[in-house]
């Protein structure tokens, strides 16, 4: 057998029934330090606002925190969303982290998710060939792994148009230029718009590792390839287009930062014992996507106990299908074998695990359960 690519942990910090943010804050601080004894290469946080599910929502904030509670394993986010800051700031706030903690900081930065309030968004999806409409594409298996067709999404008007208001700043810069910036400031070459050398400190010199993030073969992809840095494809959540977005992205690619592209590819996974008791621990997922897909805000993780007794009904279901068909759920040898197919039809270079489940142990457990039959 190959060697196998590293793992790393992506933490949304969510929040259970019973429990509150600072449990949720806690457990991650102890699951980062689990995480670094079990051999996970990386510790990344996502960025989530105005959700009561999730406490995730100042990953820049917690860096620091995080990398504070560990010793060796690297830090960082996945991703920062550029559009709810300027670039400065970003820079700032990562290269203080990055000066404290020199050689273990990554910033992962994404596109702000602006979604329409009123019409349909196809989650996932991107034309397959011009003249085909997205909404046509249909599910399809590639050595192995299962890519669902795009899901038709009719977010409701509370949340994404609350953080439209609240939070994001709708930057005149475009995507690629607020990157740049960001860039520069980190190498000490950031000039205003007269020519004038600006130090930002102390992000100017830190070796902080910059990664783009995305879910389509879209701008983000491109941009990742053509300032040669490395990227994150979304499998966990938007498992339909996961393919597309890692060939855009080698399809662009430069050398730059990097001499050759590198990839790592995000799924949703839990462990157990067990098929049978990862399956019972699994239940609640759909409960918990269904609040992400309908724009309600991400709710309160439930227990399965609680999941059983409310089960979605069967128009409910169809919205979430896609990401219960998609995330590996299973015994160690189980999830194990879908890694391995999906590490195989990407090719990645890495695989970033997000694990969710109601009890902290048994989130911790899973972790442990398969980065030790993953590594050893």
């Amino acid at each position: 057998m190959s060697k196998r690519v590293p793992l790393a942990v992506l933490d949304l910090v969510p929040i259970s029934t019973g429990s509150d943010a600072t449990t949720a804050l806690s457990n991650s601080l102890d699951l980062a330090r689990q995480a670094e004894r079990s051999g996970y290469k990386r510790y990344w946080l996502a960025e989530h606002h105005l959700n009561p599910g999730l406490a995730g929502s100042a990953p820049l904030s917690f860096l620091g925190i995080l990398a504070a509670a560990t010793d060796r394993i690297r830090v960082g986010t996945a991703a920062t969303l550029v559009g709810h800051y300027s670039p400065v700031q970003i820079a700032e706030a990562v290269g203080t982290v990055a000066t404290l903690f020199d050689g273990r900081v990554d910033l992962g930065l994404g596109r702000t998710g602006g979604v329409s309030t009123s019409q349909p968004v196809l989650v996932g999806a991107v034309p397959t060939k011009p003249g085909i409409p997205p909404a046509q594409r249909e599910a399809r298996t590639v050595g192995g792994l299962y890519l669902p067709a795009p899901v038709n999404v009719a977010p409701g008007r509370g949340r994404f148009g609350l953080l439209s208001r609240l939070i994001d700043r709708q930057s005149e810069q475009p995507f690629a230029e607020a990157v740049r910036t960001i860039l520069a400031c980190l190498d000490g070459s950031y000039r205003d718009p007269d020519g004038e050398l600006v130090p930002v400190l102390p992000a100017r010199g830190s070796s902080t590792d910059v990664w783009i993030h995305g879910s389509s073969a879209g701008e983000s992809a491109r941009v990742a390839g053509r300032l040669g840095l490395p990227f994150g494809a979304n499998h966990h959540s938007t498992p339909s287009t996961v393919l597309d977005s890692v060939a855009e992205y080698r399809a662009h690619f430069v050398p730059g930062r990097l001499p050759r592209p590198h990839v790592i590819v995000s799924a949703d996974v839990l462990v157990a014992e067990t098929d049978s008791r990862a399956n019972y621990l699994a239940e609640g997922f759909s409960q918990w996507v269904h609040s992400v897909r309908t724009g309600e805000g991400t709710i309160e993780y439930p227990s399965p106990e609680e999941a059983l007794a409310d089960p979605l009904d069967p128009a409910a279901l169809s919205l979430v299908q896609d990401r219960l068909d998609t995330r590996f759920v299973g015994s160690p040898d189980t999830v194990v074998a879908q890694l391995e197919t999906i590490q195989r039809v990407t090719a990645a270079d890495e695989l970033l695990i997000t694990t969710i489940a109601h009890d902290h142990e048994d989130r911790a457990h899973s972790y442990a359960l398969l980065a030790d039959s993953w590594l050893r």
